[in-house]
């Protein structure tokens, strides 16, 4: 695995006075990571003695909060983690609103379908549709990805207010996943600006070779987005251009009908 960078917030860095604050801020440091991170990234990540990050760690995993590769010497988020989040979405959050629009929308496009929110600028996966025929990819829900190089983190960073854009893209790690993701501000705010002028965001084999998408930004009342949805298919089935032409009125309608239904029951 290659060296990674993981990054706290200030405000965390100076919350650091009781053991369930170091087990959050550990628990934060794993699930933001853009792949499982070693002992030594978390060290020298966080504002923990080797000691006090030993014993979180090991208490942690106890509790299957985390998991331990031992073959691979990397910490993952568990399913103890899973499950809360997959009660808490099913409760009162996007998912939830959406779960009847995404069934709808599964009936009408043959491809797989994501949702997606910004969580601390990055993208969180919150539900997902798959066809009969379907590929192995990333994404699931519950699994944190980047914003800067998929189509539903692009989508919403693209109607983002320009002060919370700055921040977000601050927090993007800019590596480069494949020979045509985008590596920095320049690049990203120049795919932001075309993404804002034809009113969709695209995959282009940036994230995962093969892997393509078209997304959608969902918007709250201000026009500021509150997730995004994506249709994802892979380039040995169809183009980019094909799913904009053939699934983009559907993923519009639905969308829109989110946003609406999210603005109702979520006050947004």
């Amino acid at each position: 695995m290659g060296a990674q960078t993981l990054s706290i917030s200030e405000e965390t860095e100076q919350d650091l006075t009781s053991p369930i604050s170091k087990a959050l801020v550990v628990l934060d440091a794993v699930a933001m990571a853009e792949s499982p991170p070693r002992f030594v990234e978390l060290l020298n990540a966080l504002p923990l003695s080797r000691a006090t990050l030993h014993r979180q760690l090991r208490q942690l995993v106890k509790e299957g909060m985390l998991v331990h590769d031992e073959v691979h010497q990397t910490y993952s988020i568990g399913m103890r983690v899973l499950r809360l989040a997959h009660s808490a979405w099913s409760r009162a959050s996007l998912a939830s609103v959406a779960r009847d629009t995404l069934d709808i929308l599964s009936t009408q496009i043959p491809e797989t379908i994501h949702l997606a929110v910004l969580d601390n600028n990055q993208v969180l996966y919150v539900d997902k549709r798959l066809p009969p025929r379907s590929v192995s990819m990333f994404s699931s829900p519950g699994k944190i990805g980047p914003a800067y190089c998929t189509g539903v983190g692009k989508a919403m960073l693209s109607a983002l207010p320009e002060a919370r854009l700055v921040e977000a893209i601050k927090a993007q790690s800019f590596q480069p996943h494949t020979d045509k993701t985008l590596v920095n501000e320049t690049m990203l705010r120049d795919e932001l600006a075309r993404i804002r002028t034809r009113g969709h965001a695209y995959d282009d084999e940036e994230h995962e070779g093969t892997i393509i998408c078209v997304a959608l930004p969902i918007l709250n009342k201000r026009g500021e987005p509150i997730g995004a949805l994506s249709v994802t298919s892979t380039t040995y089935v169809t183009s980019l251009d094909t799913m904009v032409e053939t699934y983009l009125p559907a993923m519009k309608a639905a969308t829109n009908e989110i946003s609406e239904n999210a603005q109702i029951a979520l006050g947004v």
